[in-house]
C-alpha cells in the first residue's frame, strides 16, 4: 500500500459533541473513499475520513468533505410534484402522483408496448437500486430500454472490456497502482477527479521516485505537470497516438511473442493496422513531436509492469471504444495483465456507476449476463421465476438512441433517476425539445433543471439517509450505512421502486409478488444467488463483513473469500460463447456479432487484439469555427452542482463557468482575463468570462461543464455535439468546432477624460483598456476618438487547488 499512514480530514459544523458517527462511503467520484458520517440532533452535521479503509486512510477531497452540506439545504425537495393543466408544477400527495406514473405506464404499454417505457437512472444511486430497475424493468415492465448517465460518463469501459476480455470488470486495482513501475494517465486528470488517488500515487513517488508517469492530455493540468512525461496531443487524435506508440513498441522488438501466442487471437491483424503508424505520421496527426513519442515508446516497450488508467479524455472522445481496445492491447502484446502492477484500469466516473453495470441496471443483464444468449435469458427466467420468453432480449439502446425513439414518438414515459440530463445531454436544445415529446417522471433531491421537463417529480432521500453498497472503479464493493431518516414525506429510490411494483401488481409465474424482498439488505442476499458463478460472484459477501473488512472487491465467494486485487491471474479470459457477456461488437460499425460470428473467433478463454484503425472526428474546426471546444470537469465541482453547488465553500471556490484560453489565442482575439465573450458552436452558443493560461494549447477552448442553468447561458452542452462512439454509443463531447465573438460596445472620447478615469467607468485597469483598443499608452487616447469596451468583465475566482498537503518536488528520500 502506498499510504504510510493514515490521515483523518473532517469537516463538521456542530454544537458540542456529535452523537454519534455512523460508517459510510463517500457518494461523488469513483475512488470509493472510506469515511464517517457526524450526526448530531438526528442531523447530519459534518464528515470525517476513515482511517482504517485501505482506499483513502482516512483523506478526503474537497467535494467529499463537502458533501453533506447539500443535506440540509433549504430547498429540498419535500413534496411530490404534478404539472397540472395550467402547465405548472403544484404539490401533491404520494398517492396521486404514484398512481399518475401506473396510469400513464399502463396506458403506454397497452397502446405503444414495453418499449415505450424507458428507465434513465444513475451512477450514484446504490447496487440494490439497480438490482431492483433490472428486475422491475425486464422482468416487470419487459421493456429493454434501461439506461442510465453513466452511458455519458464511462460507458466505454464496459465496451473495451467486453471486446477484448469477454466481460466487464477492470484487471487492474488500486492495489497496483501502489506496486507498478510505470503509470499511463490517459485522458485522466486524476489529480482533479479523483484527488485521493491522485494523492496515493504522488505519495509514493515522492518517497520511492516510482511510477513514471505519462500523462496523456490536450491540457497542462496539475496531473500532467506533475507528470515525468506529457503527451499533449490534439484533440480527437488518440488513436493515431495509441497506434504510432504501439507501432514503435513491435519496432522495438518488446512484444512477449510467447505471451501473444498462448494466450490470446488477432495478432496478425492487430500488428498490420499500425504499420502505417510511423513515427513520422503519428507525430503529424497528433503535434506531438517525434522524439516525445520516441522516449515514451522506450518507456512502455522497457517497463516490467504497466497500469494505464483511463477516463472522459479516452470515453469522451472520438473512437472512444478504439481507443481503448488499442490500450488493451498494448498491455496484451506486452503480457502486462493478470500479475502486480500491471493491467488496464479503466476507470468510472461515478462513485456506484460499475455497480449499474454489473448489477444490470443498464444495458446488460444482472451479473454480467448476455441478452443475446437464449441460455442466459433462460438462467434469469429461472433466477426470477418469470417466462424467459417474455424478457427482452437484444443489443442495448443508449440515451442518445431513446432520444431518437422519443423524436420518431415510439417512447411514451422516461423515468429519470438522480440525474440532471438537461445539463449532462449533449446538444441539450435539441434534448430539451426531444423530452417535452414524452411524459418525464423526475426523481431526486431538489428542483434541477431537468423539471422544466417534468410532469412528475418525486423527492428522493439522499446519502445518509439510506443504506445500501456501491461499487468502486476497481470493483470494490463499499457499504454505507443509513445515519439519520430523510425529511418526513421524502422516500429513497428503493422504497419508491417497491411501492411502484407492488402497485403494477408485477407477479412471477406462481402468483407471488415479483419483488419479494423488504429491505436492501435482503435485495443484496437476493443479488448474491444471481451473482453466483459469473465474473462479478459475490456470494461470500455479506454486510457485516463489508463493514468488518472496509469493502472487497468481487470475485469474492469460496475460492476467494477476502476478494480478488487483479483479474485474469490464471490468463484465462471469459471468451468462450457459452459464457462471454457479449459476443462483442464490430470494431468499426458497431453492429452486434451473432453467437456464431463470435464463436468463428475461436478465442477459447484467449484475450481478443483487434485492428485499430483512425476514423477522424466527425466535425472539426474550420473557417467558421476554427476553434477546437473541449469540456471537462472542475476539482471543485461534481457533474451539473446538484449537491457541490449548494456548498458554500465549493461554490464560492468556482461560482461560474468560463472559457478557458492559451494566451497567445487571447492575444490576437485581443481579449482580456475575464472578459464576457460569446462562444459559439454550430448548435448553440453561451456567454461566459475568459480565463487566459497556458493550461490549454493553442486553438482549444476549454469550457467546464458544471454549470447549465437555463437562464444563465453557460451550459458547455449547447455547443456540445451528439455525435457518439459506434460501439459504445458514448456522446464525443471532448470535441466540437466553435468560435469566440467579442460582446463590445463603443465609448466615445469626451474633452477631459483620461484612461484611468475612462476605465474606471467600465470596472477595467487602464492597462486592459489599452490592449483591447491596441494602444501603446494612455497618451494615444483623444477627445472624440471612439474606443471599445467589454459589456461585462468578471473575475474568473477560480481557487488553486494542490490535492497533495505537502507538494511532490520531484525527489525521493530513498530507492525503491
Amino acid at each position: 500500500m502506498s499510504w504510510q499512514k493514515e490521515r483523518i480530514d473532517m469537516n463538521v459544523y456542530s454544537q458540542g459533541e456529535v452523537d454519534r458517527w455512523v460508517y459510510s462511503t463517500c457518494n461523488l467520484c469513483s475512488v470509493g473513499c472510506g469515511c464517517h458520517i457526524a450526526v448530531k440532533d438526528d442531523h447530519i452535521v459534518g464528515i470525517k475520513g476513515n482511517g482504517q479503509h485501505p482506499i483513502n486512510r482516512g483523506r478526503l477531497g474537497p467535494k467529499g468533505e463537502n458533501q453533506w452540506q447539500a443535506n440540509n439545504s433549504p430547498d429540498r425537495l419535500l413534496s411530490p410534484m404534478i404539472r397540472r393543466a395550467h402547465g405548472e408544477l403544484e404539490p401533491a400527495s404520494w398517492d396521486e402522483a404514484m398512481e399518475l406514473i401506473t396510469s400513464k405506464i399502463r396506458k403506454a404499454r397497452q397502446e405503444k408496448g414495453s418499449n415505450s417505457i424507458a428507465i434513465y437512472s444513475t451512477g450514484q444511486g446504490f447496487l440494490e437500486d439497480y438490482y431492483t430497475i433490472a428486475k422491475i424493468g425486464r422482468a416487470g415492465l419487459h421493456t429493454h430500454l434501461l439506461d442510465a448517465n453513466t452511458r455519458l460518463c464511462t460507458a466505454t469501459t464496459e465496451f473495451c472490456l467486453l471486446q477484448s476480455f469477454g466481460a466487464d470488470g477492470t484487471p487492474a486495482s488500486f492495489d497496483d497502482v501502489d506496486v507498478c513501475d510505470t503509470l499511463m494517465l490517459f485522458g485522466h486528470n486524476v489529480a482533479e477527479t479523483g484527488t485521493v488517488l491522485h494523492e496515493r500515487i504522488m505519495q509514493r513517488k515522492q518517497r520511492t521516485g516510482k511510477p513514471y508517469i505519462i500523462a496523456v492530455d490536450p491540457r497542462r493540468t496539475l496531473t500532467a505537470r506533475q507528470a515525468d512525461l506529457h503527451l499533449q496531443l490534439r484533440p480527437g487524435s488518440n488513436v493515431p497516438l495509441l497506434n504510432g506508440l504501439i507501432h514503435l513498441i513491435l519496432k522495438n522488438g518488446a512484444a512477449d511473442m510467447k505471451f501473444i501466442e498462448q494466450y490470446t487471437i488477432g495478432f496478425d491483424e492487430m500488428k498490420s493496422s499500425v504499420q502505417e503508424w510511423t513515427p513520422d505520421r503519428a507525430a503529424r496527426e497528433t503535434g506531438i513531436e517525434e522524439r516525445t513519442l520516441y522516449e515514451a515508446a522506450r518507456v512502455l516497450s522497457e517497463t516490467p509492469s504497466l497500469v494505464t488508467t483511463t477516463l472522459q479524455g479516452a470515453f469522451q472522445s472520438a473512437d472512444a471504444t478504439t481507443s481503448c481496445v488499442a490500450i488493451n492491447n498494448m498491455h496484451l502484446i506486452r503480457g502486462l495483465i493478470g500479475k502486480p502492477g500491471s493491467g488496464p484500469l479503466h476507470m468510472a466516473g461515478q462513485p456506484s456507476s460499475s455497480a449499474n453495470r454489473t448489477a444490470g441496471g443498464v444495458g446488460t443483464y444482472p451479473a454480467h449476463r448476455n441478452p443475446m444468449n437464449p441460455a442466459h435469458l433462460k438462467e434469469m427466467g429461472q433466477l426470477w421465476n418469470v417466462d424467459p420468453m417474455t424478457l427482452p432480449a437484444g443489443p442495448e439502446k443508449g440515451i442518445e438512441e431513446q432520444l431518437e425513439m422519443m423524436e420518431r414518438e415510439e417512447i411514451a414515459v422516461f423515468w429519470n433517476i438522480g440525474t440532471n440530463p438537461m445539463v449532462s445531454l449533449p446538444n441539450r436544445q435539441r434534448a430539451r425539445r426531444a423530452l417535452e415529446k414524452v411524459f418525464v417522471i423526475m426523481q431526486d433531491h431538489f428542483l434541477t433543471e431537468t423539471a422544466k421537463v417534468a410532469d412528475v417529480i418525486l423527492p428522493a432521500a439522499m446519502w445518509g439517509e439510506k443504506e445500501g453498497t456501491m461499487e468502486n472503479a476497481d470493483r470494490t464493493i463499499n457499504l454505507l450505512r443509513k445515519a439519520v431518516d430523510p425529511p418526513q414525506n421524502v422516500k429513497t429510490d428503493f422504497d419508491i421502486l417497491l411501492d411502484f411494483a407492488k402497485r403494477m401488481d408485477f407477479r412471477d409465474r406462481d402468483g407471488n409478488p415479483l419483488i419479494s424482498y423488504q429491505t436492501p439488505e435482503e435485495a443484496f442476499e437476493e443479488w448474491k444467488t444471481v451473482s453466483a458463478g459469473r465474473p462479478c460472484d459475490m456470494t461470500g459477501i455479506t454486510y457485516e463483513k463489508l463493514e468488518q473488512s472496509n469493502g472487497l472487491r468481487w470475485p469474492v465467494n469460496a475460492e476467494n473469500p477476502e476478494g480478488t486485487p487483479r483479474l485474469y491471474t490464471d490468463l484465462k479470459f471469459h471468451t468462450s460463447p457459452d459464457y462471454a457477456q457479449s459476443y462483442t461488437k464490430d470494431e468499426f460499425t458497431g453492429r452486434a456479432l451473432t453467437h456464431e460470428e463470435f464463436a468463428a473467433k475461436k478465442a477459447h478463454n484467449r484475450a481478443i487484439l483487434y485492428a485499430t484503425r483512425y476514423n477522424p472526428p466527425a466535425e472539426s474546426p474550420d473557417e467558421q469555427y476554427p476553434f477546437w471546444i473541449t469540456t471537462g470537469r472542475l476539482v471543485w465541482h461534481w457533474h451539473t452542482r446538484t449537491k457541490t453547488g449548494r456548498s458554500p465553500y465549493l461554490q464560492m471556490a468556482a461560482p461560474h463557468g468560463y472559457a478557458e484560453l492559451h494566451h497567445e489565442d487571447a492575444r490576437q482575439l485581443g481579449v482580456i482575463e475575464g472578459e464576457v465573450v460569446r462562444v459559439t458552436s454550430p448548435r448553440g452558443w453561451i456567454e461566459v468570462p475568459v480565463k487566459i493560461s497556458d493550461v490549454v494549447q493553442q486553438g482549444l477552448i476549454f469550457v467546464p461543464f458544471h454549470f447549465g442553468s437555463w437562464e444563465g447561458h453557460q451550459a458547455a452542452n449547447e455547443l456540445t455535439a451528439d455525435f457518439v462512439d459506434p460501439l459504445s454509443k458514448q456522446p464525443t463531447f471532448k470535441h466540437c468546432a466553435g468560435r469566440i465573438n467579442k460582446l463590445r460596445r463603443q465609448h466615445t472620447v469626451v474633452e477631459g477624460e483620461s484612461a484611468a478615469y475612462i476605465a474606471e467607468q467600465y470596472g477595467l485597469q487602464p492597462a486592459d483598456l489599452l490592449k483591447i483598443n491596441q494602444l501603446d499608452t494612455p497618451y494615444s487616447i483623444q477627445t472624440g476618438q471612439s474606443l471599445e469596451v467589454p459589456i461585462s468583465v468578471l473575475s474568473v475566482p477560480l481557487q488553486p487547488y494542490a490535492p497533495q498537503r505537502s507538494s511532490y518536488t520531484g525527489k525521493t528520500n530513498r530507492d525503491d
